[in-house]
């Protein structure tokens, strides 16, 4: 569901970044962008979360501070907005923080390795698991994936170790293995 009003919502956000700002002495810039709805188009779903709603863009001397470890403080920023706002889970997409083009660079990085990942899944008939990552960027390689009619796609795990796996379509982990016993002449 979409924000009902995109400009107070901006508003929210400013406010909370100029006390977050004002309180933490960060030395940082920031520009707020409100996107229209695409004319005449619906969005699919696969493509939702490449075009939020609000934009906030960080630019400054800190920026860098934003991006350390994974950009876990830009997330963590990103996070406190979806509180303020009271967005569900399923509405995140809805705005995005970003310092320094990071998101389109992580874009990409989750596209080549979803791609990879087909690539090995369709040879091998054989599920691969992608490393630990956090629900954003899960629900970016669900939803890259998702128009791959041959494969589906699960998360597994819990917290920090959540991951998520890539299977053959019709794949039954529970499907008896042939076993090997030495080759035959």
């Amino acid at each position: 569901m979409p924000i009902a009003d995109k400009v107070a919502a901006a508003n929210r956000i400013n406010d909370l970044l100029k006390l977050v700002l004002s309180q933490s002495g960060f030395r940082l810039k920031y520009r707020i962008t409100v996107n229209a709805p695409p004319q005449n188009a619906t969005p699919r779903p696969a493509d939702s979360w490449q075009q939020p709603e609000i934009s906030v863009d960080f630019a400054g001397p800190d920026s860098a501070l934003l991006l350390e470890r994974n950009a876990e403080l830009l997330n963590a920023f990103e996070h406190v907005a979806t509180k303020v706002l009271r967005l569900d889970n399923e509405e995140h997409d809805h705005i995005s923080f970003d310092c320094r083009n990071s998101k389109q660079v992580r874009r990409e990085e989750i596209r080549m390795a979803a791609q990879v990942a087909a690539e090995r899944v369709r040879k091998t008939s054989m599920p691969y698991e992608f490393a630990p990552m956090n629900s954003r960027d899960r629900r970016m390689l669900h939803l890259t994936l998702a128009s791959e009619a041959d494969l589906k796609t699960e998360s597994h795990g819990e917290g920090r170790t959540r991951c998520v796996v890539l299977y053959p379509k019709g794949y039954d982990p529970n499907a008896p293995k042939l076993k090997a016993f030495g080759r035959r002449r």
